[in-house]
């Protein structure tokens, strides 16, 4: 917090004429996914965001400074905060309370207009609070304001309103929300503490003095946790290069740039923290807005990385590490190894986010804003710290050389493939492609070993289903340049079967197939082998997994013979309640999917209609990238302490087939 202007309370009165009314609620529950995204879990805890982004807003304006989480037993939330609380009053348009317009009507609130409400808001939409009530069983809004205590109950989606109480005189100021998601409307209404925890730490790291609380009260699954940290965004970035060797400490770029609009001046606010780290080659860039994570990037995002371009070319051409002949180094050369935090605060005259779910931030000031802050800060830091300065230098230098080498496979590629025919050289005698050409109905399944590549190409259905063994474990890409995935013959098979590119060039909507499917085996080895190709998958073609395509196949474990019947068992405990008292059983435990013939291969494993395939999805971006760095990484202490804390060594299977026998 460097300036002076962001922390100033609101001068002008925020009362019931602050609230402005432009349409009804109607729409909401029978169009939810316009409103929060979707009905899965992602769309579940959308609600609990854009509840607590409103107490956000309290502390961005200057008013308030703790908010309270509650996960209740019954799966409920309650979010409360200390600032000024909602209005009470009735509004003069509606003739209503005003809580009641502010939670039963859409597009109503205090962000509308900036000479009553809120100038920095994380919403521009306004239509937060009232979508919350319409896709819940109840709503409860408490609010201690003006000596006196309000509380009015909204029921089936805002269609029964009870009438507001006044439960007596306080000394506090602040509103207290607590709501229940409708079953009825969510595919789950089970909450996730650790994605709830992620986001609060995450707010808590944005805005210095703000403490966060969150609890959960589930029986088995007690948590109190709290968040609030002096040091904010520098803080935000340390905790993301732990174990990544960084180059230097983290920076910290500030500035507020003024623009007029509509006669009136306002200033884009915005903060900047960045560390490069040796050990890693990709960049991780976190961008937020008034608070509100963009996913999607942004304008924002485009003048940060314009700006880091612009200070890097700049000092390697005054110190002479580029010369007049050489090229300029690319975004992509300067952002390997960056992992950065970009926290910008808009005024709601310029505030503009393009969807609803505020993903992606539209403003056109933006750009010019935080490129100007990071390309003048950035300059002088690199000309301040000269030893910091040249390993950047070089660094960036060598991921251009990298890319130039990767440009040239790729070139040498795709003259393979215009050279024979349409299959690249490498896939001859190894892909068994699927007959269809329609590439939204086609499977790829990735098989661990030759033998099991063989029953898997004589037990698939040709139609739809390809086939590409895999010799022995692919290459650990957690730590490689993109040139070493060029040089492992087993990943550039993967790369030309799908046939979408890889790395940054990777456009999912060219991919061959719609589902790739892992199959391997069910031991050790075959786990590694999953790991390793979902490494591969997570780093270098990520859209692949973000578009729900990458599964993993889930073959039985043990074979059950009896009575002429044949069944199968996936796990351990399945396996007892289907052996039961039974006599005369004969077990086999595979050991691996080359001991299975095709028939049992496609009954127990392809078969769409009886197969389990196991969807891959990001859920937290960062956590993903943590995990993987942990256990794929060349640091072994953390690996260690992951294992101790996390992994439970159980019996051998032998045992458990040893207690089965002895039962007959």
């Amino acid at each position: 917090m460097a300036t002076d202007d962001k922390n100033k309370k609101v001068k002008q009165v925020y009362n019931e004429d602050s609230i402005q009314v432009l349409q009804g609620l109607e729409a909401v529950r029978k169009r939810p996914g316009m409103y929060i995204g979707s009905t899965d879990s992602r769309g579940l805890h959308h609600l609990v965001w854009e509840i607590v982004d409103n107490a956000i807003d309290e502390a961005l304006s200057g008013w308030g400074t703790l908010i309270n989480v509650i996960i209740e037993a019954d799966n409920s939330v309650t979010v409360s905060d200390n600032g000024r609380g909602i209005p009470t009053g009735m509004h003069k348009v509606e003739k209503r309370p005003t809580p009641e317009v502010i939670f039963n009507t859409l597009h109503a609130g205090g962000k509308f207009d900036a000479s009553g409400g809120y100038k920095v808001s994380g919403g521009l939409h306004g239509v937060g609070s009232s979508v919350v009530n319409a896709l819940s069983e109840y709503l409860t809004v408490t609010i201690y304001r003006d000596g006196k205590i309000f509380q009015q109950t909204y029921r089936n989606g805002g269609k029964t309103i009870e009438k507001p109480k006044n439960l007596g005189d306080t000394r506090k100021t602040g509103t207290t929300i607590h709501f229940k998601p409708d079953a009825k409307v969510f595919s789950s209404t089970n909450f996730d503490y650790r994605q709830i925890a992620q986001r609060m730490k995450e707010s808590a790291f944005l805005i210095k003095g703000l403490k966060i609380t969150l609890e959960d009260k589930r029986e088995g699954s007690e948590k109190y946790e709290e968040f609030m940290f002096d040091n904010g965004i520098k803080e935000f970035v340390t905790t993301m290069t732990k174990d990544k060797q960084p180059i230097n400490e983290p920076t910290f770029f500030v500035g507020d740039v003024p623009f007029e609009t509509r006669g009136e001046v306002n200033k884009i606010h915005v903060e900047i923290s960045l560390q490069y780290c040796a050990k890693s080659y990709n960049e991780n860039v976190l961008s937020f807005v008034n608070n509100i994570r963009t996913r999607d990037g942004g304008t924002h995002e485009v003048g940060f990385r314009s700006g880091i371009t612009r200070a890097f070319n700049e000092h390697a051409r005054m110190v002479g590490a580029l010369k007049d002949k050489d090229a300029n180094l690319e975004g992509c050369d300067v952002r390997e190894g960056i992992v950065a935090v970009v926290s910008i605060r808009i005024p709601e005259a310029l505030l503009q986010f393009e969807g609803q779910t505020k993903a992606k931030l539209g403003t056109p000031e933006a750009k010019q804003a935080v490129e100007s802050i990071v390309y003048e800060q950035m300059k002088n830091f690199m000309a301040e710290n000269g030893k910091i300065s040249e390993s950047l230098i070089q660094k960036a230098l060598s991921a251009a050389r990298a890319r130039e080498k990767a440009r040239i496979a790729r070139d040498e590629e795709r003259m393979v493939k215009q050279i024979k025919s349409s299959k690249p050289a490498n896939l001859i005698g190894k892909l068994t492609p699927a007959q269809y050409k329609d590439p939204s109905r086609n499977e790829l399944f990735l098989v661990e070993g030759d033998s099991a590549g063989g029953s898997a190409k004589q037990g698939r259905d040709r139609t739809f289903q390809a086939i590409l063994p895999l010799r022995g474990k692919v290459l650990n890409t957690a730590k490689v340049k993109l040139e070493e995935v060029f040089k492992n013959e087993e990943l550039l098979s993967i790369i030309n079967a799908i046939g979408a590119s890889v790395g940054s060039d990777f456009d999912v909507s060219k991919s061959n197939y719609d589902k790739i499917i892992i199959m391997t085996d069910a031991d050790t080895d075959g786990a590694h082998i999953q790991t390793l190709l979902l490494t591969f998958f997570f780093r270098y073609m990520r859209p692949l997994i973000e578009a729900g395509k990458v599964y993993i196949a889930t073959p039985p474990l043990y074979k059950i013979a009896y009575k002429n019947m044949v069944e199968y068992a996936w796990t351990d405990e399945e396996l007892r309640m289907k052996v039961g008292n039974q006599r005369n059983v004969m077990i086999q435990r595979y050991k691996g999917l080359g001991e299975m013939n095709a028939e049992q291969l496609w009954e127990t494993t392809m078969c769409p209609g009886k197969r389990t395939l196991i969807r891959v999805m990001i859920s937290e971006e960062e956590l993903a990238e943590d995990r993987m760095m942990v256990l794929m990484g060349d640091d072994v202490e953390p690996r260690r302490e992951w294992i101790e804390d996390n992994v439970v060594f159980d019996a051998e299977d032998s045992f458990i087939l040893e207690d089965l026998l002895a039962d007959e």
